[in-house]
């Protein structure tokens, strides 16, 4: 009982937090999403990098710096703090370089004995966790509107497969669905998932009128497909540093990353999209 209750209690926080952060403002909002960020990159990190001396953690650190760097570049060009010339979009784009190169600089002194390993899971992290991220800015800053509902849509639906699936796999499960990465999911589960989320974007087109019905139709099977795959994707990274959660934050979630991994790789499928309507 006092599990469920630490799970129920860690979900209710986590709801709330999320609420403020999206309907804040823009301000929150981007303050939000850096921590998110931050938090799932540091656990990210920490299953893939050495662990065990100071100069790992700076090596962190780097990982961390460099995985932020689009994040904030978005974030301060979408609030209008710096030019939006494509000329300084260009430069500011190349600022991550400068990171990356002191990442270099850093192996020839560590004494790592996989120097170019470790500057490829920092940018690793940075292309896998920091990049989605910030394309959620150009979900969220349409112009003079900001979209906080879309935001907040695509987050229900992500919960919405995930716990669809596991409640209705753990009810009538029968046939495994990627047993080698997650033995546990099972085709009816995800099934069960796809009806209810695609139900929820139909309505969400009558709840969020900012995106037609058809495109929360759309959205919620962009939701369906890539954050089904970004969840077996994370189980498949989980596997393989033999860890069972990526972190501890949310007592009896796991880590932020578990939490955010199926949002993180719809993002950029949702946002190709929500960028080509708009151009249309």
């Amino acid at each position: 009982m006092s599990g469920l209750l630490q799970r129920v209690s860690t979900a209710v926080i986590f709801v709330l937090v999320m609420l403020g952060g999206l309907y804040g403002g823009r301000y929150p909002f981007v303050a939000l999403f850096a921590l998110i960020t931050g938090l799932c990159l540091w656990e990210f990190f920490g299953m893939t990098l050495s662990k065990d001396k100071k100069r790992d953690h700076i090596r962190k650190f780097l990982g961390l710096l460099l995985g932020l760097t689009p994040f904030v570049l978005v974030s301060l060009l979408k609030l209008n703090w710096i030019n939006s010339s494509a000329e300084f979009v260009l430069i500011a784009s190349l600022l991550c370089f400068p990171l990356l190169f002191l990442s270099f600089i850093f192996e020839l002194f560590a004494l790592s004995k996989k120097p170019f390993a470790n500057v490829a899971y920092l940018i690793l992290g940075m292309v896998y966790i920091g990049i989605p991220f910030a394309m959620l800015d150009f979900i969220a800053f349409d112009g003079e509107n900001f979209r906080s509902n879309t935001i907040f849509g695509l987050l229900l639906l992500t919960w919405a497969n995930d716990t669809a699936a596991y409640l209705v796999g753990s009810q009538i499960g029968k046939t495994p669905l990627f047993p080698r990465i997650s033995p546990k999911k099972t085709w009816e589960g995800s099934i069960g998932g796809a009806l209810l989320t695609i139900g929820l974007g139909v309505l969400l087109g009558y709840i969020f009128p900012e995106q037609r019905v058809v495109d929360w139709l759309v959205l919620s099977i962009i939701v369906v497909i890539f954050g089904s795959l970004g969840d077996l994707v994370e189980s498949m990274l989980k596997r393989s540093y033999e860890v069972k959660d990526s972190g501890s934050l949310l007592p009896g979630h796991g880590g932020m990353l578990d939490r955010f991994d199926a949002f993180i790789f719809l993002v950029p499928f949702a946002t190709a999209y929500l960028l080509w309507i708009r151009m249309v």
